[in-house]
């Protein structure tokens, strides 16, 4: 069983920064990916970014420039640096893990998200 927790959501104005953490713990011998995804009211939940175990980024065109993924592996979190931030990016924030359980099973779980809202 493994657990997500993230947390770091809240309001601020438009322009402003807030930093995302999502902490993994559990029965985890390996993390292969993380990835944050956001859903905003009425829409589907969508890719914001992700970061492979070797340290490949992606990130959606939307938030390119603005946003910095990172992790440190020693404790299983992933941050997600948010800077510049638009009332669009309003909306709740999820992190997805993939990876392998310490009895070599797959897995993949979510968080419980955390909300950002940007407003003046």
């Amino acid at each position: 069983q493994v657990q997500l927790v993230e947390s770091g959501g809240g309001l601020v104005p438009p322009g402003g920064s807030l930093r995302l953490a999502c902490a993994a713990s559990g029965s985890i011998a390996r993390i292969d990916v993380m990835r944050w995804h956001r859903q905003s009211p009425g829409k589907q939940r969508g890719f914001v970014a992700s970061i492979t175990q070797d340290g490949n980024i992606f990130y959606s065109d939307s938030v390119k420039g603005r946003f910095t993924i990172s992790r440190d592996g020693a404790k299983n979190t992933m941050y997600l640096q948010m800077n510049s931030l638009k009332p669009e990016d309003t909306a709740g924030y999820y992190c997805h893990v993939q990876g392998l359980t310490q009895d070599r099973t797959p897995f993949r779980s979510w968080g419980q998200g955390t909300q950002v809202t940007v407003s003046s």
